[in-house]
């Protein structure tokens, strides 16, 4: 922390203007060994930005981010100028505070200096000083600050009288420090004085070491004499600074609202002790600047807030219960807002809600300043800094759990592509060379993506690498590049800080799909890097090879050699990550999210991949090894034999139906899932329609997409689940409030209900597309569609669509629409399978999803890093859940689909049977694999398969178990 010394302070300095003032300031931090010549340049280029002038004839430069740099220690140089100077902003200014900070310690000073601007007579002061020390002491003075807070108070006493709610406030006060055991017996001494409205107040200044108020309220209606007794104030007075304390009783009073304290919670006790009005309206907002409210960024909000027609308050969310008013500097400099603090503001009177929706969007977008994202979890880590041991490889011949991201067996040498060093210096002295340099290097990389995407020959690699093409041309990361060039930094430097700065807000958002985007990202950017470097990726091995690496991007893939490579293993991602994808997309076996472990292999050293179980064994025995080859060589026989029995009925050994259906992302896959083998499609993801397009799809639009999965099933029936989007997937033209948790939030059904016209729209599209064509001599009513609902919780959600539903049925004639339909719900929600049998009485069928079950079961982020491996839909828990559902269905006579990952587990598919599933529905490729496994067993083997799994206490028992049988 800066602090103020008075060798620090240059006494009676002499400019001709501001910039010869500021020179001189230079001058002086860089006589004390604190800056080098550089720093001059920061502080103009500071002063450009925006004017340094504190107030009470203070300025505060200090150099910009770029400029630290040239800051060699921390320090402040203070000049006095009694003639004074005209600042460039118009304000005379007699003092400056030149500050030499490596990080953000000028913010210290900036807090310090707050309480000497609303002192009266201070920049005369300043002037006329003649003393470092009288300087010093005007500039340091430090305020004692009266405390008022949840420590202070004492809410719901059990007390008799108001004798013993002083007392019981005196001793809150002595808990929380403030006093001393003497400020306690004096209290004791002194009876409550009243002041009307039903409180009281004794003070003290006896043992006091922080002037303090506490609020004592009792747990019961008090009255004594006949007067009420709503709560004592007990003040813990000291000098002058009290009075606020005592102003602060004074509002309240003249608001006539003290009646009002009883019951309330401590926090809008302090708010309205704050000054804060019962009926004003309030609003919050994040701090999003990286430095937080300092004076730049502060100047902006007071000029926002003047701008409105009525006065606005402030405070801090977290424990500052000090409402201040938003047209001050210094009150909201003082605040001491950092990034990631939330505001409170509060107005009252007509047009509050317009004012606030000003002052809060113009906090949100930055006050004047580019601004990230905030997320807490990644915030508080970066903002640890720690020495991280080193990374212990991986033990041999042992299991290691990861996230299955593409299915399949693989055993291999494994090449670890590591991410290449790139060696480059930040500044560069012509920026038009770097420009050159940049679009050159750009340009190369574009051709050669346009190379790769030639080589891909179409499908989902040439898609990502298009997208990257697209990137490449985005013309903000080119200016934002260019900007920095201009500031001096290399081409290289540019251009990464660029795409970093673009990654890092992508890596923030709430949707987990567009988060992980951010590797393609930076996938970009290496390419152009490692032009600008002349840095080349090592080779491959011409032996087939499993690929390790940190993550990898869809240039990386386009590279593979697809005949050599056996499979995939990366230390980040998750299962929606591009790698992820791709690796399926491709027909590679791939485990992601190992962690940064798996780094330490060794070039060549075997490894066994499970893509299915999201396994490794690195370094196998000869026993594990023979015995993976054996799987590998069954798991090859026994996908050729399921391709060509496809068409099959699917049933257990001894004949038992189970019904193997698709799950579909899209309608122009049906057709490809029928010729698969697919019974049906177990799950519609209708989301897809929506996002590609820009605006609400119409009707019409609706009618044909879902048609055309319709007619590919050829009287098979569709699963289709309604709109599933929320704050974790939004769509442009359906903005939902930022969440802090979306996916406990408003999604699925809980929002399609906020706009009941848009789910209308989409039952009556369904509805309609599912009719025949009787031109084409087709039954009317001939395709089964069952509608499934996401995200309910209970029978209420249901009821509510099942209502529009039943008037749809009612309003649209029956040629028009189909009479085969069918009303269900997903049990994605606990809640929902634990009320399965009041749901089983009125739905007509339920699908688990046992992604989401798992998930909010099991209170796991399914894509978390680290924590992924550990979301198996095998735990006994959800297995409970899924047993659950089943039987409430069964007894109802209602029938019971899985639409999750389990569902195509080759472990988990005898127990899902034996617990009484009808249906499930698997991904296209995986249809002919699972009607296969359905053959290999009978009924009464999965209900003791069944039986073992629910005894477990862990899902690795569950699946150690069942592996041993």
């Amino acid at each position: 922390m800066l602090t103020l010394r008075q060798d620090d302070i240059l006494l009676d300095c002499r400019a001709d203007d501001w910039r010869m003032a500021l020179d001189q300031a230079a001058e002086a931090l860089h006589e004390a060994g604190m800056v080098e010549h550089g720093y001059r340049d920061g502080l103009l280029d500071r002063e450009a930005q925006s004017s340094t002038f504190l107030g009470n004839a203070i300025a505060i430069p200090h150099g910009t981010p770029e400029s630290r740099q040239h800051v060699r220690q921390t320090g402040v140089r203070v000049l006095q100028f009694p003639m004074g100077i005209d600042w460039h902003d118009g304000n005379r200014v007699h003092v400056l505070v030149a500050i030499a900070a490596q990080s953000d310690e000028h913010l210290d000073i900036l807090r310090q200096l707050t309480h000497v601007l609303d002192r009266e007579g201070v920049a005369e002061r300043l002037a006329a000083a003649d003393s470092r020390s009288e300087i010093a002491g005007l500039l340091s003075k430090s305020v004692i600050e009266a405390r008022l807070d949840t420590e202070t108070l004492c809410l719901g006493f059990p007390a008799r009288d108001r004798q013993e709610l002083a007392l019981a406030g005196a001793a809150r006060l002595r808990q929380a420090g403030c006093v001393g055991s003497d400020f306690v017996a004096s209290v004791a001494e002194r009876a409550p004085q009243g002041l009307g409205q039903g409180l009281w107040l004794v003070s003290s200044d006896r043992g006091v070491e922080v002037p303090a108020l506490s609020l004592a309220t009792a747990d019961t209606r008090l009255e004594e004499a006949g007067e009420p007794v709503t709560g004592v104030f007990c003040l813990a007075a000291q000098g002058d600074a009290h009075r606020g304390l005592l102003e602060r009783i004074l509002t309240l009073l003249d608001t006539g609202s003290a009646h009002e304290l009883s019951g309330l919670d401590a926090e809008t006790l302090l708010a309205r002790l704050a000054g804060e009005s019962a009926t004003a309206r309030k609003r919050s907002v994040r701090v999003l600047n990286a430095h937080g409210l300092h004076a730049r960024p502060a100047k902006q909000l007071v000029q926002v807030a003047r701008a409105q027609r009525l006065a606005i308050r402030v405070r801090l969310a977290d424990g500052g219960f000090d409402t201040v008013s938003a047209s001050s500097l210094t009150k909201v400099i003082n605040l001491g807002a950092r990034r990631g603090q939330q505001l409170i503001f509060s107005a009252e009177g007509e047009g509050a809600e317009t004012a606030l929706e000003a002052v809060c969007n113009a906090v949100a977008e930055g006050l004047g300043e580019q601004v990230l994202p905030f997320d807490e979890s990644r915030e508080q880590t970066a903002a640890v800094v720690v020495d991280e041991p080193a990374l212990e490889p991986l033990p041999a011949d042992q299991s290691h759990p990861a996230v299955a991201a593409s299915p399949g067996l693989a055993i291999a040498p494994v090449f670890v592509l590591r991410t290449p060093h790139f060696d480059y210096s930040r500044h560069a002295e012509d920026s038009a060379a770097e420009m050159r340099r940049l679009e050159q290097a750009i340009h190369e990389g574009s051709e050669q993506l346009e190379a790769l995407v030639r080589e891909a020959r179409g499908g989902e690699v040439a898609q990502i690498l298009s997208v990257h093409e697209e990137m490449l041309g985005d013309p903000e990361l080119f200016e934002a590049a260019r900007e920095l060039i201009q500031e001096g930094r290399s081409a290289e430097a540019a251009w990464w800080e660029a795409i970093d700065t673009a990654a890092r807000a992508q890596e923030m958002l709430a949707d987990r799909l567009l988060a992980e985007r951010a590797a393609d990202l930076r996938d970009v950017g290496r390419r152009v890097l490692g032009i600008l470097c002349r840095v080349e990726l090592p080779e491959p091995p011409a032996h087939p090879y499993i690929l390790v690496t940190d993550d990898v991007g869809p240039s990386d893939v386009a590279r593979l050699d697809t005949s050599r490579v056996r499979g995939l293993l990366t230390a980040r991602g998750g299962a929606t990550s591009h790698s992820a994808i791709l690796a399926r997309a491709l027909g590679i076996p791939a485990v992601v999210g190992a962690g940064k472990r798996v780094l330490t292999l060794e070039d060549g050293s075997e490894l066994i991949l499970d893509g299915e179980r999201g396994r490794v064994v690195p370094a196998p025995s000869v026993e594990r090894r023979e015995a993976a080859e054996r799987r590998l060589a069954e798991q090859r026989r026994r996908a050729a034999e399921a391709w060509e029995a496809r068409f099959r009925e699917a049933r257990t050994r001894d004949g038992h139906r189970v019904e193997v259906a698709a799950n579909l992302g899209n309608t122009a896959h049906a057709a490809d899932a029928v010729e698969r083998g697919a019974e049906g499609v177990g799950l519609l993801r209708t989301e897809f329609l929506f996002m590609a397009h820009a605006q609400e799809p119409d009707l019409e639009t609706q009618i044909a997409e879902y048609r055309e999965a319709l007619d590919a099933l050829g009287g098979r029936p569709l699963v289709a689940r309604t709109l599933d989007v929320g704050g974790d997937k939004p769509l442009p033209y359906w903005p939902v409030p930022k969440e802090d948790n979306p996916f406990l939030g408003l999604r699925g059904i809980r929002l399609a209900l906020t706009r009941p016209k848009v789910l209308e729209t989409q039952l009556r599209a369904m509805l309609m597309a599912a009719t025949g064509d009787p031109a084409a001599g087709a039954p009317g009513n001939d395709k089964p569609l069952r509608i499934m609902l996401p995200m309910v919780k209970d029978v209420s959600e249901f009821r509510a669509a099942k209502a529009i539903l039943d008037r749809l049925l009612e309003e649209i004639p029956e040629a028009e629409r189909t009479t085969d339909v069918q009303l269900g719900v997903m049990i994605e929600v606990p809640s929902c399978a634990l009320l399965a049998p009041t749901l089983a009485a009125e739905v007509d069928f339920f699908s688990v999803g046992t992604n989401d079950l798992t998930q909010y079961t099991l209170a796991i982020d399914r894509g978390h890093p680290e924590l992924s491996a550990q979301a198996d839909g095998l735990h006994p828990a959800v297995l409970k859940l899924i047993e659950m559902t089943v039987s409430a269905a069964h007894a109802q006579g209602k029938w019971v689909g899985v639409c999750g990952e389990l569902a195509s587990d080759a472990v988990a598919v005898p127990v899902l049977v034996g617990l009484g599933v009808d249906e499930l529905s698997v991904s296209a490729r995986q249809v002919p694999l699972v009607k296969a496994r359905l053959a290999e067993f009978d009924l009464e083997e999965a209900r003791r398969q069944a039986g073992l799994a629910l005894a477990q206490a862990t899902s690795e028992a569950v699946r150690d178990a069942l592996e041993v049988r």
